[in-house]
């Protein structure tokens, strides 16, 4: 049986369902924490586990350099090598190429770059990148799209989509199925509605197991962001998964999970914990902050993390202070666990019927935050 996914229950356009992979079931909707290259930063695989995360996310760009995909394959695939026994999503790595403008030459087959790391070159073809992310072992791969800069005018992203969907249709050709793994189609097209459409279009045509919102997330701002979702979600099919890509902030996620959006990823929880940023039910705090210096609560009365569990505030600062590397950990898993948490409220409430009621609920507590 390929990759599937069955609804659960729907509350106006917000749906619950489970995402049926070869690593296991999926709750959706879900956020998958960024496990870029075979680590979700600052993190064991236990202490994601214990957050409740069921999918990780892993990148073909990164993958592909370090350790390279073959010896990936050749030690047992991600899976293995990462300790990972859920499913995996992989990027296509995509993203990663676009942004080194300096180091890539694109053209109608694929794109050749350097390495950020070591100056080699290395070719990416649509082929090669479903190739690479069948040797990581992924349950879902991404097709190789070209992410398509903001802003853009219409005739640039309606070039960069259709280069896309021509891309797409070789990713499907090159996809092996196999029991429980699937392969996903982005959706581009800039903020553009008519190109959105033309690209849905154009990868329901060629059919997908589910469907990806690529191209927001890149600097046009919230609102644009749901008025592309609401111009785009109501032509993707209503019986496959549907994927934000790197996104976003709890706000984003409400925003879009609202719209029927089933899958999230974003750096945001794990990069913010490195940096001292803390989510909570009363909004962001900074633990580097000298009010927090001599707190005693802890960063969130209502989660169950070690940091907020264990520690208090105090001590959190004084290991940003100090430098010590258990501060980055501790609020790492403290973000990661608030994302899980906010979607396990979010699934909750869309099978009670109580969507809208949930999310002000949650929007009220950030209202009170403490600091900005």
């Amino acid at each position: 049986m390929t990759l599937h996914w069955t609804p659960s229950g729907r509350d106006g356009a917000a749906r619950a369902g489970t995402l049926r992979t070869a690593h296991g079931e999926v709750p959706t909707p879900v956020f998958m924490p960024v496990g870029t290259a075979g680590t979700v930063k600052a993190m064991t695989a236990d202490a994601v586990r214990a957050t409740g995360a069921r999918m990780i996310l892993g990148n073909t760009y990164h993958l592909m350099l370090r350790p390279g995909a073959e010896r990936v394959a050749r030690l047992g695939g991600l899976h293995r090598l990462a300790d990972w026994r859920g499913p995996i999503l992989t990027d296509s790595g995509g993203f990663q190429v676009m942004s080194l403008a300096a180091l890539r030459k694109m053209d109608a087959d694929g794109v050749t770059f350097q390495s950020h790391i070591d100056g080699s070159k290395h070719r990416l073809t649509p082929e090669r990148s479903v190739e690479i992310q069948r040797l990581l072992g992924a349950d879902v791969t991404m097709c190789f799209d070209e992410c398509t800069p903001f802003p853009a005018t219409e005739a640039q992203a309606a070039a960069s989509m259709r280069l896309s969907m021509r891309w797409a249709a070789r990713c499907r050709e090159a996809f092996l199925p196999r029991d429980g793994h699937g392969l996903f189609g982005i959706v581009q097209g800039s903020t553009f509605p008519e190109l959105r459409a033309e690209s849905v279009a154009a990868l329901t045509g060629i059919g997908f197991e589910g469907y990806a919102i690529g191209g927001l997330a890149v600097g046009e701002g919230q609102e644009a962001m749901f008025a592309t979702l609401d111009a785009t979600l109501p032509l993707l099919p209503a019986d496959r998964p549907r994927y934000l890509m790197g996104v976003g902030t709890p706000a984003d996620i409400i925003g879009a999970v609202r719209r029927g959006i089933d899958m999230f990823d974003c750096v945001i929880p794990t990069r913010s914990g490195r940096t001292g940023r803390a989510y909570t039910g009363r909004g962001v705090l900074n633990i580097r902050n000298a009010g927090h210096a001599e707190d005693l609560r802890p960063l969130d009365a209502e989660c169950s993390c070690p940091a907020c569990r264990s520690h208090s505030r105090a001590y959190l600062h004084h290991l940003f202070k100090a430098g010590e590397m258990l501060g980055p950990m501790l609020l790492t898993w403290h973000n990661i666990q608030y994302y899980q948490d906010l979607m396990a409220r979010l699934r909750s409430a869309i099978l009670e019927g109580r969507f809208e009621e949930e999310a002000a609920a949650i929007e009220a507590g950030w209202a009170m935050t403490e600091e900005e």
